[in-house]
């Protein structure tokens, strides 16, 4: 017998990340949490989410959906263009040089999407003036140049010559003696000149904005109806230092023709849009070159949207073991998936549990859920199941995170020993002038610290603005074991887990929240510096 129940080896089975599952496996595991009517539009938009938000599954679906509709979606990995060397490596070139290298890489896989669109569109293939567009869209991008020293040399050759003849031939015939002779002159002369040209130096990608525009404005126009999607993920993995110069490529080149439409995938706290350089500003002006951007942490926060998480978190799994059960031979998940949570979890208040730990995070909700089916073996996932795998996962993959953050760290520990301890509350208030603060955001980033609510207005602190944070709910369980243990911990040990102890993990008091305010000049006091 295996060690795991047929349904809790499925919660193992299930891809974690997008880019593990099919085309087809993407749209139909795809959960909608309300974005798609957000992002779903021709206007250009950047979507923010931290890592494991569904970022990437978003911009698949909704290619998918414009490839149904007969436009033209082009799906770009930013991870994908480039070199370590060239674009990692400051010292490699100037930064200018590693822009070039980054845009004409990101144009020739355009160009390669472009062409597999045509071998799988019929009427593309047979549309020579798309086809021609096409071909001038890459000539557009593959021009060199050398830079260096040129040197010429120039040689002539002349050449002259003379010959002259004179012979005489003298015989006897019948008719009397015959005296002939002839005279002869030859003379020639011949000029050549060369010139050599050398050019020392090296050759460097020599890539026209103008060229490139007319070439993408040229090849849309000869898409008449259709619109071309250009889906690019994981922005925030290209340097920060070029980021503006892609930006600033796509402003020139792609956001000004009509036919194109452009989505951007970042993480906002690692993306850099705009910079000034020597000479002005360059990048993309967010709100006014693209449109209002979408954040997807903000759709599925837990507490005060239970149910909208509640359905989208049953639905997600519903669809992953559906996914499973139809590749695998003789099972009966297919049909399990919509009771789910009747079969995999002891209660309603398990799979609950396993919603709030998530953090309305999908991916760690992937991961919580199959540690705990792990755990549970032949049985059904408990309460004490899901914490204790929530706790796993907060040390093992959030807190290994931030192994070479040492200041993001020690801010950490300062939180939980001046607000968790010190005030006994689960969540804490931020000024909105102080949640920009790189520290802060790597915490953020890491998922060790949550974004609860925006723009909240406290009544002890007339006039200002905050945002409410949250401890991650598997630093939380972590911390109810120890002595820094918040008030509001219930200790009820019901066994289901062998030396795990079952605590409750309070819902967030806006009582205690309003007497938790995060003042971060108080850390850097004891860091000796100032908030950045």
């Amino acid at each position: 017998m295996s060690a795991l129940s047929p349904l809790n080896r499925a919660f193992n089975q299930i891809p974690k990340r997008a880019e593990k599952q099919e085309g087809p496996q993407l749209h139909e595991t795809f959960v909608d949490s309300g974005v798609v009517d957000v992002i779903n539009t021709v206007d250009h938009q950047v979507i923010y989410g931290r890592r494991g938000t569904g970022k990437t599954h978003a911009l698949s679906y909704l290619g998918s959906e414009a490839s149904e509709t007969g436009d033209l979606a082009l799906y770009i990995d930013l991870r994908t263009i480039g070199s370590a060397s060239g674009l990692l490596d400051p010292q490699s070139a100037p930064i200018t040089e590693r822009a070039a290298r980054l845009l004409v890489d990101l144009l020739g896989q355009l160009h390669d999407s472009l062409l597999v669109s045509v071998l799988d569109d019929g009427s593309l293939i047979d549309d020579s003036n798309f086809v021609d567009k096409a071909d001038q869209l890459l000539n557009a991008i593959t021009s060199v140049r050398v830079l260096g020293e040129v040197e010429r040399t120039d040689e002539a050759e002349s050449k002259a010559g003379s010959k002259d003849g004179v012979s005489a031939e003298a015989a006897l015939t019948q008719g009397g003696p015959r005296l002939s002779g002839r005279l002869s002159s030859e003379s020639s002369s011949e000029d050549r000149g060369l010139q050599r040209e050398t050019r020392k130096g090296t050759e460097q990608i020599s890539l026209n904005f103008s060229d490139v525009a007319r070439a993408l404005r040229d090849l849309g126009n000869a898409l008449t109806s259709r619109r071309v999607w250009l889906l690019l993920d994981e922005w925030s993995s290209v340097p920060r230092d070029l980021q503006p110069y892609l930006a600033h490529f796509l402003t020139r080149c792609v956001l000004p023709v009509q036919k194109f439409t452009v989505k951007i995938a970042a993480i906002e706290q690692q993306s850099n849009f705009r910079a000034q350089v020597e000479g002005g500003t360059i990048g993309i002006e967010l709100g006014a070159d693209m449109g209002a951007h979408v954040n997807l942490d903000d759709f599925l926060v837990y507490e005060g949207n239970e149910e909208r998480a509640r359905s989208f978190f049953q639905g997600l799994f519903a669809k992953h073991l559906q996914s499973v059960g139809t590749s695998t031979p003789n099972s009966d998940l297919a049909h399990r998936s919509g009771t789910v949570v009747s079969d995999g979890f002891t209660d309603k208040r398990a799979f609950d549990e396993l919603v709030r730990a998530s953090e309305g995070v999908p991916r760690d909700a992937l991961y919580i859920a199959a540690k705990a089916a792990m755990k549970a073996g032949q049985g059904k996932i408990s309460v004490p199941l899901v914490r204790d795998a929530a706790r796993s996962w907060y040390h093992g993959d959030k807190m290994n995170g931030l192994a070479s953050l040492v200041q993001a760290r020690r801010l950490l520990e300062w939180i939980i020993s001046e607000v968790i301890r010190g005030k006994r509350a689960r969540a804490f208030l931020v000024n909105s002038a102080d949640a920009r603060d790189d520290v802060l955001l790597a915490l953020f980033d890491a998922r060790v610290l949550h974004i609860l609510r925006r723009g909240y207005s406290a009544q002890d602190q007339p006039g200002e603005r905050f945002d409410i944070w949250g401890i991650d709910y598997g630093a939380y369980v972590d911390l109810i074991q120890t002595q820094s243990a918040p008030l509001g911990a219930l200790p009820v040990n019901d066994g289901e887990a062998e030396g795990f102890i079952d605590v409750d993990v309070p819902m967030q008091d806006h009582r205690a929240i309003r007497r938790a305010v995060l003042d971060l000049r108080q850390f850097y006091a004891t860091e000796g510096q100032s908030t950045s």
